[in-house]
């Protein structure tokens, strides 16, 4: 016979203000097998615990129910309260009766015609729980980061310094990310190279960390402290452990005008190339679309020049496979594309340039040696205008809703630069509002308006014109002055809002966690589990989270480092009791469910049946590995013959909840 307890919460005003908690506990109290029914201001307090403590010991309850905020909050603290008072843990079930009934009614009558109904299914689901026992699983001393910018590096340099393996893979050629393209960094203006550098020697030289550059994740299987993930090396067709990164072979290459991506496009490489001078690895790279020896058989220059021989034409692209108990993301971010915004010319004019562009322009190891030019004429500016906001904070399809976070400051920092090593030069910079929340962003904003004189317009440009002159005409609007002006530019400076890299989206598919309409990894929580996703043992740092600052990502970085140090120090996790298993008699082997489960823990065997004549025979059956399922009900869902079922939330515990809903 059941004995079950329920307990009602008011969670302060958040559920009592729309929910008659005392009715809600009174009704659920004449159920049938309810021995106990009350409520209180906050059941997810001590005092509230040690009330389901008591009523446990003192009713002798079998299972228990607890009506309140999301499971994903407290369903843990309410096990473990049961727990420590010898119920089984999974015998309580949560009535979510805040996130789904008080946060979004008005009505009192109606919220608490609904908890009722939420806290009735509860209680017919209780009555055909099960104890279940969590068994245990060993963890995997090493820990993998997808990508090689400061937040992975930083990440990497934090969990190595707890004495763990690390594997970096960076899709690029070198580690280093964005940071390694820009000039200075704000609110210091100091040099983001000498920042980044240091980190980037650092990371290659320690002994925990192993840097699998220019490659890139392309599977991932298994759980929580025990991933086995597939990670492809390109080709370089240099051998990394024979090149001494000297740089004879891009020099000698007879192709060299091929588009330089670290540069933007601004200026040409070799086909065989080393990104930067300080790339780690120093090693050279073959691009294959623009080798002549690799298209024509013909060439072989760098071959010759190479006194190492660490050419290879013949390289193939290598498969390793390893296990890792935690994985961090921290696959960064790329400005929008521009191809869409033609009334800034960005297209027809090559003097309208991101400002991803203008850091390297205004680089010492950009394309001019760090002296600002006009790409089309290489003349100095004199007229500069800056467009805040292109592509963020949209409402149409062609840019983002978002706001990027991190163009007010940049912009800020280009002015400054401009206006302190070319005082001859007029920037203008058109924005929307100004926003600076970081620590000391907005002393850093006043100085460029009141030390360096930058003229800060609130209004939008509307259409930006190259003449035949060389000069571009601004057209924009100042709403303070309430005024239309003409400015004629000798360059346009886009602030393009950023965006996840595109590597995000087919990754996040092969790790089953979740990500937001924009293609940001989604937290498990964003104010208690920042640096988590939902799926366990994968942990976010960086932009790939949501726009980030420097500082930010470098703090996001520790702290995810932190959380996958907390998993890889424990010799074993306790793994999740609510996992699938199959009836083999009404099983038919068909394999949809094998097809459907993202963590490979189905399979197949042959076992033997006697038949009605008494004979035996082999028949074809699912087989559930506990250990990897990790309960996420698509088998159960899939089954046609209805042979999987799900341990917790089994197809008749599910019913029984429909069945108290539908009454």
């Amino acid at each position: 016979m059941q004995r079950i307890g329920v307990f009602v919460c008011h969670c302060g005003t958040n559920i009592a203000a729309t929910v008659d908690v005392k009715t809600v506990a009174e009704t659920l109290g004449h159920e049938p097998g309810v021995v106990i029914s009350q409520d209180y201001q906050y059941m997810c307090s001590e005092s509230g615990q040690n009330l389901v403590k008591n009523a446990i010991k003192e009713h002798n309850l079998t299972g228990v129910v607890v009506c309140s905020c999301s499971p994903r909050m407290h369903e843990n603290t309410f096990r473990k309260a049961a727990a420590a008072a010898g119920l089984n843990p999974y015998l309580v079930e949560i009535a979510n009766i805040r996130e789904q009934c008080s946060w979004i009614h008005k009505d009192i009558a109606t919220a608490t015609e609904k908890a009722v109904i939420l806290g009735k299914a509860a209680v017919a689901k209780v009555h055909l729980n099960a104890p279940l026992t969590a068994g245990e699983s060993p963890v995997a001393k090493r820990a993998l980061v997808i990508g090689g910018g400061i937040a992975g590096i930083q990440t990497a340099l934090d969990i190595a310094e707890a004495g763990f393996d690390v594997d970096i893979v960076e899709k690029n050629p070198t580690i280093g990310g964005k940071m390694a393209q820009i000039d200075k960094t704000f609110p210091t203006l100091d040099c983001a190279a000498c920042i980044l550098t240091p980190k980037m020697v650092e990371a290659s030289q320690n002994e925990h960390i192993t840097i699998h550059s220019f490659s890139e994740v392309t599977d991932v299987k298994g759980f929580v402290g025990n991933f086995t993930v597939t990670i492809k090396k390109k080709a370089r067709y240099v051998d990394e452990t024979k090149c001494t990164g000297c740089g004879l072979c891009t020099e000698k290459c007879p192709m060299k005008k091929v588009p330089n991506e670290f540069n933007m496009g601004l200026d040409n490489r070799s086909a065989i190339y080393i990104p930067f001078a300080q790339a780690v690895p120093k090693v050279a790279t073959i691009d294959p679309n623009y080798c002549m020896m690799m298209k024509t058989g013909k060439c072989g220059a760098c071959s010759k020049v190479c006194s190492v021989g660490a050419i290879d034409y013949k390289q193939q692209d290598k498969f390793i496979e390893q296990k890792y108990g935690a994985i961090v993301v921290a696959t960064g971010f790329n400005p929008i594309n521009l191809d869409k915004y033609d009334e800034f010319a960005y297209n027809q004019c090559p003097d309208v340039v991101t400002s991803l562009e203008l850091e390297r322009l205004m680089n010492a190891a950009g394309p001019n040696g760090g002296t600002l030019l006009r790409p089309s004429d290489k003349t100095h500016p004199h007229k500069i205008v800056f467009v805040q906001c292109v592509g963020s904070r949209c409402d149409d399809s062609k840019g983002k809703p978002y706001c990027s976070k991190i163009c007010c400051m940049y912009t800020a920092k280009h002015a400054m630069l401009i206006r302190e090593k070319y005082p001859d030069t007029e920037v203008y910079v058109f924005y929307i509002d100004v926003r600076t929340p970081g620590k000391n962003f907005d002393e850093f904003y006043r100085r460029a308006v009141e030390q360096y004189n930058v003229h800060y317009i609130k209004g939008m440009v509307g259409k930006v014109t190259p003449r035949s002159d060389g000069k571009i005409d601004v057209q924009a609007s100042d709403l303070l002055a309430n005024e239309q002006l003409h400015i004629d530019a000798d360059m346009v400076v886009l602030a393009a809002a950023i965006e996840p890299d595109k590597t995000a989206r087919p990754l996040a598919t092969m790790l089953t966690t979740q990500m937001d309409t924009n293609d940001f990894f989604t937290e498990a929580h964003p104010k208690l589990r920042p640096v988590e996703s939902a799926t366990a043992g994968i942990f976010l740092s960086g932009a790939c989270q949501g726009p980030k600052d420097i500082p930010e990502t470098v703090a996001q970085a520790s702290a995810a480092a932190a959380k996958a140090i907390g998993l890889l120090v424990k010799n074993s996790i306790t793994c999740n009791p609510c996992v699938a298993h199959s009836d083999e008699l009404m099983c038919n082997g068909c394999s949809s469910c094998e097809k459907v489960c993202p963590y490979g823990a189905i399979t197949y065997i042959d076992k033997e049946f006697r038949m009605p004549d008494r004979t035996t025979a082999l028949r074809r059956v699912a087989s559930v590995n506990p250990a990897v399922c990790q309960g996420c009900g698509a088998c159960t869902v899939a089954c046609p013959s209805g042979a999987m079922d799900l341990n917790g939330f089994s197809n008749s515990q599910i019913m029984a909840e429909v069945d108290a809903i539908c009454k």
